[in-house]
């Protein structure tokens, strides 16, 4: 590769709010996308709320003269939601999904039953390796109420640790999609802290869109303004995040957000605002480390971020771990009742009462049984979750207590490192 080598990188992120039978004008805002992405040829589309697998594959019919390269990542019930249009061959493809996910008998919220997860794709453009991430977290129903806080935060820690993992021979990293975190909620930072990520909208040279970056904003038709209410402008749950490994430097040249509407049409392509990102890559200077271990300042806001995480997760532990221990009361008294049920019909006592009382008894049992196993997964889930947050966090600390003369214990940048020893 040449020392002057640089790459220019278009990509486009959108939640298409694509759910089946309720979304409104939906086949017509798919049909909408599909233009404005053949329009636009952009080298990545990366979608999320893409329910339906009949709207993929119109898409993948419709964009496959721009967008030869294409895929849906199958999870859940209901699906994932994410899928991807790429103008260059992609390399290698796999998915995570989240091991906390809401909660199954909140129907009317529905995203226990779309399986959320993180899709990766690997590109390889004129020698670098490019390793691109879309995802969709749980949503945020009640911000003063947040019962899925904690589930939120272990998707972003399982996230962050996903793309940790997957990353060390990539020679740049980028991930979309919506998070459903504003950009100081303590996802948003533990996710930026540990995997090092930028923020296109903090970093980028020239921004146009929507005030302030907003994602979701009150100009849009398809949004609830009494929603937004407590924020005036919208808000911002949408990303663009990246980085550069080993010797490569990114920036990010233009950002754009849509602004409650199509850009050519008038009418918005989703409840969500567009994201269109240009980002230009490049050997990094003599002068400039792409890939910087952990200094001691550096660390410090890691640790309290880190803190911040372990005791949400603590704190949505013990409430697992009282709903289990309810469910299991209430199941041990359906388990009484059933008995004295049986007992009354062999006895011949009252059996016309004890055969009415036999089904809601049984119904009793089995649906008490099973809150009480999903929340004792739940506590195992963010249990391993808190388990590996206080590793790290025990090796920060060794690393902050060793001081800068010492040898650190590499933490975010030691892939980095390693990768660029290796080249």
């Amino acid at each position: 590769m040449k020392p002057n080598f640089s790459l220019r990188l278009r990509v486009f992120s959108l939640n298409c709010w694509g759910i089946p039978y309720l979304s409104k004008h939906r086949a017509d805002r798919v049909k909408r996308l599909g233009d404005f992405l053949n329009m636009e040829s952009f080298d990545l589309a990366l979608l999320q709320e893409v329910w339906s697998e009949q709207d993929f594959q119109y898409l993948r019919q419709k964009l496959s003269p721009t967008y030869p390269a294409a895929h849906y990542f199958r999870s859940g019930i209901i699906g994932s939601g994410l899928c991807v249009f790429s103008k260059h061959s992609i390399q290698e493809i796999t998915q995570h999904i989240y091991t906390l996910n809401g909660y199954p008998y909140m129907i009317y919220h529905g995203d226990w039953f779309c399986g959320k997860a993180v899709g990766l794709l690997v590109l390889h453009l004129s020698g670098l390796v490019l390793n691109a991430y879309v995802t969709h977290l749980h949503a945020e129903y009640n911000r003063q109420k947040d019962i899925y806080l904690a589930h939120r935060v272990a998707q972003a820690w399982e996230l962050a640790q996903f793309i940790h993992h997957t990353s060390k021979k990539a020679d740049v990293v980028l991930l979309c999609g919506d998070l459903n975190l504003h950009p100081k909620d303590l996802g948003c930072r533990l996710l930026k802290e540990w995997t090092g990520l930028h923020d296109a909208y903090l970093e980028t040279r020239d921004f146009k869109g929507s005030e302030e970056g907003c994602t979701m904003v009150p100009e849009n038709c398809y949004v609830s303004r009494q929603e937004l209410e407590p924020f005036p402008s919208g808000i911002r749950i949408d990303y663009v995040l990246y980085k550069a490994v080993s010797r490569f430097y990114i920036s990010c040249k233009t950002l754009k957000t849509t602004i409650g509407r199509d850009p050519h049409s008038g009418t918005p392509l989703s409840d969500h605002e567009a994201l269109m990102a240009t980002l230009c890559v490049r050997h990094s200077p003599p002068q400039q480390d792409a890939s910087p271990t952990h200094g001691a300042a550096e660390r410090s806001p890691l640790i309290s971020v880190l803190r911040e995480a372990w005791t949400e997760l603590d704190l949505g532990m013990a409430q697992a771990h009282w709903w289990a221990t309810f469910a299991g009361y209430v199941t041990g008294v359906g388990l009484l009742l059933l008995v004295l049920v049986c007992a009354l019909v062999a006895g011949g006592g009252v059996r016309e009462i004890a055969i009415m009382l036999w089904a809601p008894t049984v119904g009793l049992v089995l649906g008490a049984g099973a809150v009480y196993l999903f929340h004792m997964q739940e506590a195992k889930g963010l249990c391993r979750a808190q388990a590996e947050l206080h590793h790290v966090l025990g090796r920060a600390r060794d690393a902050q207590d060793l001081g800068p003369e010492s040898q650190p214990v590499p933490l975010l940048g030691q892939q980095e490192g390693d990768r660029a020893e290796e080249q």
